[in-house]
C-alpha cells in the first residue's frame, strides 16, 4: 500500500487538471516546491526563468547553472572525468587533454580580448582584462604541467574536432557571429555592440563554472580517503581559492552585463550558456583513453551475449507525487455532495465530505501504525556486518502490516466509483522525475541494448501507471502493480493484490529473471527509494537509491547495509578496475549506491 503521501515531511499543494475539474490535494515528500499536472514542461518558455525583482535570491548565472546542473553531472561522470578523479588515468590521455585545454585557454584570452573590445562600461572593461590576466596565468600552469609529463605540444598532439568545435563557438560567439544577430561592423549603435560582450561572457561561464566544480568534487574525494594523487597540480589549480574567486568573478561579471537586457536577449544568454555546456560534455567525452574504464555500465555490453534488465519502482521514484494522493484526490473530488441524489444504476459512493473524512482517519492509521512497524523490526543494536536474513525476516512483518493497511482501504469502500477515464487523464497528466522518462526511452528505443525495463509497483492501480508511460511513448515497459476491478470503467473499490509489500516486490524481481530463458549474462539493476524496495535493491547487481528517504536509511544502516554516493563508489571502483567485465557489480553485497537525480542514473548506465 505504501500510503507514504500520509507519512512525514510539510504537507504541499498540487494541482490536477482532468478535464474540466480541478483538484488539490496533499502531497508529501514532493520533489519541488509546486507540483502541476496541468502543462508539461516543454510549454515553459526559456524566459520563465528569467526574474528581474530585487528580491530575486540568485543572479543570471546561477540560475543557468542550476538549470542546467543535468549537464555538468554528464560530463563529470565521463569515463575520462572518472579516471582522472580515480588517480590512474592513463599518462597519455592526460597529455592529450592537456595539450586539448592550452588551445581552449588560448581561444578564451582571444575571446576575452573581443569583448574587452566590445565593453563601454570602465569596470565591466576592467573586469574582463584581469579575467583574462588570470586566463594567462592558467596557461602558466598548463605550460608547467607540459614540462612535468615530458610532453611537445606541437609534436604530439593536433587539435581534435570536439576542441575545435568548443573554441569555433567562442571565437565566432565573441565576434558576434550569433544566429539572428548583426555582424559587429554592421552594429547600429555602442549599446548594441556591449551586448557582444554579455552574449562572450554566457558562452564562458559555463566553462569555468564547470571546471571549478570538478576541481571541489575531486579534491573532496582524495581530502577524504588521505592519498596522494598522481594529478594533485592539476586538482590544486581548479579547486583553489583563487579559480573559485575567478568563476565568481565571471558570473558577477555576466550578471551585471546582462542588467539592462530584454527578455529575448537574456533567452540568447540561456541558449549560448546551454551550448557551451554541451560542447563541454563532448570535449570531455571526446578524450581518448588508453584504459578499461568502469563507466558506462553498458560499454562492454554485447546484445548476443549479454542481457541488461532495468527494475524500478515507480512512486516517488519516477513521479514527484505518491500515486495514492492522486487516487485519493479523484475519488474525493468526483464524489456526490452529501445533498445529491445518486443514481439507481451506478454503485453508491460516500458524499465527498464522508470520504475526505474517512481518508483523514485512514492517514491517521496509517501514519501511527507504520511508524510502531518500523521501530518494531529494527535490532536492538546495529549489526556489525550486513545480514539479509535477518532483514528478509524482519520485512515480513512489514509486509503484514501493509497488506492489512490495504484491506483496511479495500473495506472502507473509498476507492468505489472512480472512472477508468478519470485514471488514465490524470496518469496522462502525471510528472515524472526531471530525466526519468528520457533514461527508459533511451534504454526501451535502443535495439542495440537487448534491454527490458520492469516497473514494480505498490500502486494500487496499474492503469495510472501505464497512462503515465504511454503518454511519453513508453508502452515497452512492464508494469507489475495491483490493480482496479471495474464495472463498465468504474471501479468497484475492490484491488486485485499483486504487489502490495516488501515481499511481494523481491518474489516478482525473482519470478522476472526465472523465466527470463534466454541463457544470456544478466545484468540487473534496481532503482528505487523505499523501505519496501530493500530486498530488491540488494539482490540486484546494482542497487541504486534515489532520493533521501529517512526511514529507508536508517532500517538499512540498522542491517549493516551500506550507502555508497555512486559517484564517489564509481571513482573508488576506478582505481581497482584492471579488466572490462561485468562481473564488478554483484548482488548480495550489502552496499547501495545513492544518487540526486535521475540524471546521475543516466550518466553511470548509458553515458552522454
Amino acid at each position: 500500500m505504501r500510503m507514504r503521501w500520509f507519512l512525514g515531511s510539510p504537507i504541499r499543494t498540487l494541482n490536477l487538471s482532468i478535464g474540466s475539474i480541478s483538484f488539490r490535494g496533499s502531497v508529501s515528500d514532493c520533489a519541488s516546491s509546486t507540483c502541476s499536472f496541468s502543462l508539461p514542461r516543454s510549454s515553459i518558455p526559456m524566459a520563465g526563468i528569467h526574474n528581474h525583482s530585487n528580491n530575486s535570491e540568485a543572479g543570471l548565472a546561477r540560475r543557468f547553472w542550476i538549470k542546467f546542473t543535468r549537464q555538468s553531472i554528464f560530463a563529470m561522470y565521463t569515463p575520462f572525468a572518472i579516471a582522472l578523479a580515480s588517480g590512474n588515468l592513463n599518462i597519455d590521455s592526460f597529455r592529450h587533454y592537456i595539450a586539448q585545454d592550452v588551445h581552449f585557454l588560448r581561444a578564451f584570452a582571444q575571446a576575452y580580448d573581443l569583448a574587452e573590445d566590445c565593453a563601454d562600461d570602465d569596470d565591466a572593461k576592467l573586469g574582463i582584462c584581469q579575467l583574462r590576466k588570470a586566463i594567462l596565468e592558467e596557461l602558466k600552469m598548463h605550460n608547467s604541467l607540459v614540462q612535468e609529463w615530458g610532453l611537445d605540444l606541437a609534436k604530439e598532439h593536433s587539435i581534435n574536432s570536439a576542441t575545435v568545435k568548443y573554441t569555433d563557438f567562442l571565437l565566432a560567439t565573441a565576434s558576434g557571429k550569433i544566429e539572428g544577430l548583426k555582424g559587429p561592423g554592421k552594429l547600429a549603435t555602442p549599446f548594441e555592440k556591449t551586448k557582444i560582450a554579455a552574449y562572450t561572457l554566457g558562452a564562458m561561464t559555463p566553462c569555468m563554472r564547470l571546471y571549478a566544480f570538478l576541481g571541489k568534487k575531486f579534491q573532496e574525494l582524495w581530502d577524504s580517503n588521505g592519498s596522494t594523487h598522481p594529478y594533485d597540480k592539476w586538482i590544486h589549480n581548479y579547486s583553489s581559492d583563487g579559480f573559485q574567486a575567478s568563476t565568481l568573478q565571471t558570473e558577477d561579471l555576466l550578471d551585471k552585463l546582462s542588467v539592462s537586457l530584454t527578455g529575448e536577449e537574456l533567452d540568447v544568454i540561456e541558449k549560448l550558456y546551454y551550448q557551451a555546456m554541451q560542447l563541454e560534455i563532448e570535449f570531455f567525452s571526446a578524450q581518448p583513453l588508453y584504459q578499461p574504464t568502469i563507466v558506462p555500465l553498458t560499454k562492454g555490453h554485447k546484445p548476443a551475449e549479454d542481457h541488461l534488465i532495468i527494475f524500478s519502482d515507480f512512486d516517488l521514484t519516477c513521479t514527484v507525487v505518491d500515486s495514492s494522493a492522486i487516487l485519493a484526490e479523484i475519488a474525493i473530488v468526483t464524489a456526490p455532495k452529501s445533498d445529491q441524489i445518486q443514481p439507481e444504476d451506478q454503485i453508491v459512493r460516500m458524499s465527498s465530505s464522508d470520504l475526505r473524512n474517512t481518508w483523514d482517519l485512514l492517514s491517521k492509521q496509517y501514519t501511527e501504525e507504520y511508524e510502531q512497524c518500523i521501530e518494531s523490526i529494527m535490532p536492538s543494536d546495529r549489526l556489525n556486518d550486513f545480514d539479509y536474513d535477518k532483514l528478509s525476516i524482519a520485512l515480513e512483518q512489514l509486509s503484514k502490516f501493509e497488506n492489512t493497511a490495504n484491506n483496511r482501504v479495500i473495506e472502507s469502500g473509498v476507492l468505489k466509483g472512480i472512472s477508468l477515464e478519470d485514471i488514465k487523464r490524470a496518469g496522462e497528466r502525471l510528472i515524472l522525475q526531471d530525466g526519468c522518462t528520457n533514461f527508459f526511452q533511451r534504454i526501451v528505443k535502443n535495439e542495440n541494448l537487448n534491454a527490458n525495463v520492469h516497473v514494480l509497483s505498490y500502486c494500487w492501480c496499474g492503469d495510472l501507471i501505464r497512462s503515465a508511460f504511454s503518454s511519453a511513448d513508453l508502452n515497452e515497459l512492464n508494469v507489475h502493480a495491483n490493480e482496479f476491478t471495474y464495472e463498465e470503467s468504474i471501479s468497484t473499490g475492490e484491488i486485485v493484490k499483486k504487489v502490495e509489500s516488501p515481499i511481494d516486490k523481491v518474489e516478482a524481481f525473482r519470478n522476472i529473471l526465472k523465466n527470463c530463458n534466454d541463457n544470456k549474462q544478466k545484468l540487473t539493476v534496481y532503482i528505487g527509494d523505499s523501505v519496501g524496495d530493500l530486498l530488491c535493491l540488494l539482490e540486484a547487481d546494482v542497487g541504486i537509491v534515489i532520493g533521501s528517504s529517512s526511514s529507508l536509511r536508517t532500517v538499512g544502516t540498522q542491517f549493516g547495509i551500506s550507502f555508497v554516493p555512486l559517484y564517489s563508489g564509481l571513482v573508488k571502483k576506478q582505481k581497482e578496475y584492471v579488466e572490462e567485465s561485468t562481473s564488478n557489480w554483484k548482488g548480495l553485497s550489502g552496499i547501495l549506491y545513492t544518487v540526486s537525480s535521475w540524471a546521475e542514473v543516466h550518466a553511470f548506465i548509458l553515458g552522454c
